[in-house]
């Protein structure tokens, strides 16, 4: 599972740091930071995350071929 943020679209609600605190953050500056390969038992939380924020700013894909 691989997570991508745009930030041109990311407005900073921070609803992605509630529903999985384990991948995503808000800096003391204020800014989104997330990992950007979680572990897989973080999965739902990540899901729900994409789909709890209001700018659609949250992609979620699956690792290509190695």
């Amino acid at each position: 599972m691989h997570v991508t943020i745009d930030f041109d679209r990311c407005e900073g609600h921070g609803l992605c740091a509630l529903a999985a605190p384990a991948v995503f953050w808000i800096d003391d500056e204020g800014y989104t930071q997330f990992v950007a390969e979680p572990p897989e038992n973080e999965r739902d939380k990540v899901i729900s995350a994409v789909q709890e924020c209001p700018a659609r700013a949250i992609q979620l894909r699956s690792p290509g071929p190695a």
